[in-house]
């Protein structure tokens, strides 16, 4: 059946329509900053796991959210978009509720996979039907809108979800949602009830998809144990990586021959796209990895309360909302290689100032760059967008516009995970460090931490709290250290990716400009009549 879309809506509605799709797409990008605040509670009321095995929930909502993007695709030309973004908000405020309810790990990341699968479909689908309701001379003011909500999980949900887990509790972050996803879901369905859409039953590659499926989960698998079960000493995680070098080859084999590919491999054969992905990927697993472990050791090891934590976050959105409001404004004969380049060199400028932090009581040493850090983040994705794009057209545009997205997505769940790595592996040999040179393992006649032990000692304090006391001190400033060493490594990292992007065509100019040129020529000839 096709039916012909109807008029936009109008006045009132339409506004309401504009509210309704922006607190949904806030509700889904909201979970991932503030989970991250309130982790450490999260871990503590489930059993009392480890924060490590608490990042499960959020690096599978945010593997399974990516997923969802092809499968939504193949959903919308069978049941519509409208209809299927309600219905995925309906399976959305379920599993907020699971999530709610959870007593166990193992039910709270069913639910968290199930809220990122939902969420995915949501965000998918949001963004064209946010478009089809704007005439052609506002759509640029509706992808400004769009872009503003996006910086929500690097701004306002840190220090909000921070204020849900001191003063109310963790789960009601999840009652909260599963209210707010009824009544959008309640809300759009009655605007856009009896809309019409053309069904199309596009192909949808499953043995793509599956085989992607396999890739993605035994990687985030390996990185989400590997800490806490020592890696390849694990069958588990000796079978996952069996999964994935099986998975892998077979994969890009598949896709490189299929006409209608699940991810179409394909694309990397423009430079523009392969080098736009790399830096748009590696930059925001950097990004999402370092955001996301900074804010769970402010609490764990610096004492810092869920809210006071998120607070350190909150001076990025003075930059970074006027910022990306203003990158639309870019002049379209701009070679975006530059804006890319200065981006990511202030990235590098920023972590690097970021990597000298080394007083816990001091909220200047946050302050200035977290605003500069905004600065920086809504300058990131529209040059770089930009530069991944040139070169592409039609279809081809919208499918690279789509990967490159997914592409960003998957990278943040991985950046969580191997920041935490890097932690893992630095913080033992700062402590090591401390040890030989504070205890007379490296000079035998400097033993500061035995005569000032002894000092304390003397003075009637018990020797065990001593010892404690020092011990817990070592370690968090071997923690600070190491977050030195993530914020310089990635400072570094971002040096290169600002060198990569000038490998790229430029984009003031035609790809092809002679092929380009004989076109025009063949279509003035054309036009006047010769032969």
């Amino acid at each position: 059946m096709t039916i012909v879309y109807a008029k936009r809506l109008r006045g009132w509605r339409f506004i309401l329509f504009n509210v309704a799709l922006s607190l949904g797409h806030m509700a889904v990008l909201f979970n991932i900053g503030a989970y991250i605040a309130l982790l450490p509670h999260v871990a503590g009321d489930l059993g009392g796991v480890l924060p490590s095995f608490g990042t499960w929930g959020q690096t599978y909502f945010i593997i399974a959210l990516a997923l969802a993007f092809p499968i939504a695709r193949w959903l919308s030309g069978i049941t519509g978009d409208y209809r299927l973004f309600i219905a995925a908000f309906a399976a959305y405020a379920l599993a907020s509720y699971l999530c709610a309810i959870s007593q166990s790990l193992w039910l709270f990341v069913t639910g968290r996979v199930l809220l990122g699968f939902s969420g995915g479909i949501t965000l998918y689908i949001g963004q064209s039907l946010l478009l089809k309701e704007y005439p052609a001379r506002l759509k640029l003011l509706g992808l400004g809108i769009w872009g503003l909500v996006t910086l929500m999980p690097f701004t306002i949900s840190f220090p909000a979800g921070g204020i849900l887990a001191d003063e109310l509790g963790w789960r009601y972050l999840f009652y909260l949602n599963a209210f707010l996803a009824l009544a959008i879901a309640g809300i759009t369905g009655s605007l856009l009830a009896g809309r019409g859409f053309e069904r199309s039953r596009a192909h949808f590659d499953g043995i793509g998809f599956v085989l992607l499926f396999l890739i993605l989960g035994s990687i985030q698998t390996l990185l989400n144990l590997g800490n806490d079960f020592d890696w390849l000493d694990s069958p588990l995680l000796c079978s996952m990586l069996v999964v994935l070098i099986i998975a892998l080859p077979c994969f890009i084999i598949w896709e490189a021959g299929e006409r209608h590919p699940a991810f179409n491999i394909r694309l990397f054969a423009h430079r523009n796209f392969t080098i736009g992905v790399v830096c748009l990927a590696v930059g925001f697993l950097l990004i999402q990895g370092l955001m996301s472990v900074f804010i769970v050791q402010l609490q764990l090891l610096l004492g810092y309360s869920s809210f006071l934590a998120g607070m350190a976050y909150l001076p990025m959105i003075l930059l970074a909302a006027p910022v990306t409001v203003l990158m639309h404004k870019l002049p379209k004969r701009l070679d975006a290689r530059l804006p890319a380049c200065l981006n990511l060199l202030g990235f590098s400028l920023t972590f690097y100032w970021l990597g000298l932090f080394d007083d816990p009581g001091s909220f200047d040493q946050l302050f200035w760059p977290m605003l500069l850090l905004g600065f920086f983040l809504g300058s990131f994705f529209m040059p770089l967008t930009k530069l991944t794009l040139h070169g592409l057209s039609g279809d081809q545009e919208l499918r690279a516009a789509e990967e490159t997205g997914f592409l960003r997505v998957i990278a943040g769940a991985f950046g969580i995970t191997l920041e935490g790595v890097v932690l893992f592996r630095r913080i033992p040999f700062h402590q090591l460090h401390f040890a030989d040179q504070f205890g007379g393992r490296r000079f035998a006649s400097l033993d500061a931490l035995q005569g000032f032990s002894a000092q304390i000692e003397a003075a009637g304090v018990d020797k065990s709290m001593v010892n404690s006391r020092l011990l817990a001190l070592i370690r968090q400033h071997a923690a600070i250290l190491s977050l030195n060493d993530a914020f310089l490594l990635a400072s570094y990292i971002f040096l290169g990716l600002a060198a990569l992007v000038w490998l790229a065509y430029p984009t003031h100019q035609p790809l092809y400009p002679a092929l380009t040129e004989e076109l025009g020529d063949l279509r003035a000839e054309q036009i006047m009549g010769e032969p």
